[in-house]
This record gives C-alpha cells, sequence and structure tokens, in this order.
C-alpha cells in the first residue's frame, strides 16, 4: 500500500483508511487476482528455475575442485557432461581418490537432478501444448513453451493491460525516466516486475538475432536497421520489449497468433 495515504503512525485503523481512500483514486493500480491454475503453473516455474540455479551450483563446484588439481574443463553444461566421465575414468591424471569419489558423487547427484529437471520440462511442454493460448504464443519468433505458460502464469488474460506499452513497461523492458524542469533523460530499462519472465523473453530475443532469417520474416529489416546504429545488446532488449507487444496482442485477442510475413522491400 502506497505509504501517501498512511498518516501519521502506522496501525491498523490508520492502515484501513489508508486503503479506503487509495481504493476511490480513479488512477489507482491494482494487482490481478490470479485463478488457482495460474499459481500452481507458476510453482511449477518457479521450482525448475530453483533446480537449474542448483544445477549450475554443482558444475562450477566441481569445476573448482578440478582447477585444484590442474584439471580445466570447458564452460558449458553440454561440454561438462561430456567431458566429467572422461576425467573420472582415467587414472592417470592427478585427482586423489578421496577427491575421484567425491566428484563421482557428486556428478551422481547432478545427473539425478537433471532427469528431475526433465522430467519437468516434459510437463510443462505438455501443458503448453493443451493450451490454445500456449500454442498462439508460441508463433511469435523466440517463445517457447517455457516463455509461453511463464507469461501465462504472470499476466494471466493479460486484460490488466490497456495497451501493449503497458505489458512491456511491467516486465522492465522500457527505459527507465529521470526527467525535471523541462529536460527530458532516458536512462536504461526499469527492470521492474517479474525477473524470470523478463530473462526469458530477452534469452529468446538473443536468439532471434542470431538465428532469425530475416529474409523471410517481418522483423528482419527492422533488426537490420538497430543493428546499424546500436550495440547488439540493446537491439537484444529492444527485440525483446518488442515481442512483449507482440505477446499481448496474441494473448488479449481471441484466434490472434503471429504472421510471419515476408518483408516489403522497396
Amino acid at each position: 500500500m502506497p505509504l501517501t495515504y498512511v498518516k501519521s503512525n502506522k496501525n491498523d485503523l490508520i492502515d484501513a483508511e489508508a486503503i479506503a481512500e487509495a481504493v476511490t483514486r480513479p488512477t489507482m493500480r491494482f494487482v490481478e487476482i490470479r485463478t488457482p491454475e495460474q499459481i500452481d503453473l507458476q510453482a511449477l516455474h518457479r521450482v525448475r528455475d530453483r533446480m537449474i540455479a542448483h544445477r549450475t551450483r554443482l558444475i562450477s563446484q566441481m569445476r573448482a575442485f578440478c582447477l585444484e588439481y590442474g584439471i580445466a574443463i570447458h564452460q558449458g553444461a553440454g561440454k561438462f557432461r561430456a567431458d566429467m566421465p572422461r576425467i573420472l575414468a582415467d587414472d592417470a591424471n592427478e585427482l586423489s581418490a578421496a577427491m575421484r569419489c567425491i566428484l563421482t558423487e557428486i556428478f551422481g547427484e547432478l545427473a539425478e537432478l537433471e532427469q528431475r529437471i526433465t522430467t519437468m520440462n516434459r510437463e510443462i511442454e505438455a501443458i503448453a501444448a493443451r493450451s490454445d493460448t500456449a500454442r498462439r504464443l508460441m508463433t511469435v519468433p523466440g517463445v517457447g513453451p517455457l516463455a509461453a505458460t511463464a507469461l501465462l502464469a504472470a499476466a494471466g488474460t493479460g486484460q490488466q493491460f490497456r495497451k501493449a506499452r503497458d505489458l512491456a513497461a511491467w516486465l522492465g523492458l522500457v527505459p527507465r525516466e529521470y526527467s525535471t524542469g523541462g529536460k527530458t533523460k532516458l536512462l536504461g530499462i526499469s527492470k521492474r516486475g517479474n525477473k524470470y519472465l523478463r530473462r526469458m523473453l530477452i534469452h529468446g530475443a538473443r536468439s532471434c538475432v542470431t538465428h532469425l532469417d530475416r529474409s523471410r520474416d517481418r522483423l528482419g529489416p527492422w533488426l537490420n536497421g538497430l543493428e546499424s546504429r546500436m550495440h547488439k545488446n540493446k537491439v537484444t532488449v529492444a527485440l525483446a520489449a518488442k515481442i512483449a507487444r507482440i505477446l499481448w496482442v496474441v494473448l488479449t485477442k481471441p484466434g490472434a497468433s503471429y504472421a510471419r510475413n515476408d518483408p516489403a522491400f522497396s
């Protein structure tokens, strides 16, 4: 509750009075009540995100232990999974028996964790496949089952946003403003709102910047123009903001989906 409406000290009576005053304001914004389905889906994503973070910690710990013995492993989960069994099986390296045992146990823990992550990914993919809205959201470039279901869990129907830019602003993908005295000053993105969903969209946008077939998608000429005048990271965030606006249209208009029209060249 905004502190602006709390007069003097804080107690239950003053809080109730402040709430009654706040709800009468025409420009006050309220949090949309989530459905049980949204709560369950968001919980699924949060558990998966925790598992991903734990997997990263396990890999980092094992890499650090190996470096203590002069054994360097490539970065990245895929290369680590390929290199670690070879290192554990190599009796000629300098790993001690105790450290080899410790690494074997941690690697087994990692394998079990990855199996749980795979199971959870399949569950999320199944939810996305059953949802008509999620399937339409996945027609947008850079949006897969994870981003589509995360948006449904966080934003629901999207009707609480008056326009597409409101969704992008809610995700913190628009510039912060610090203007005074008639002087407009725009800063970096605000990074407000759901950081998990914002990260999903930025990762998807980064993939599009690299792999999107620009000769066959309407976003191609727009991306080419951005890349000619700004850094690739800024292009990625700008594309993520545009994707968020497109998602709002798909989310709020029944039957709408992204049309990958060929760009018009003059």
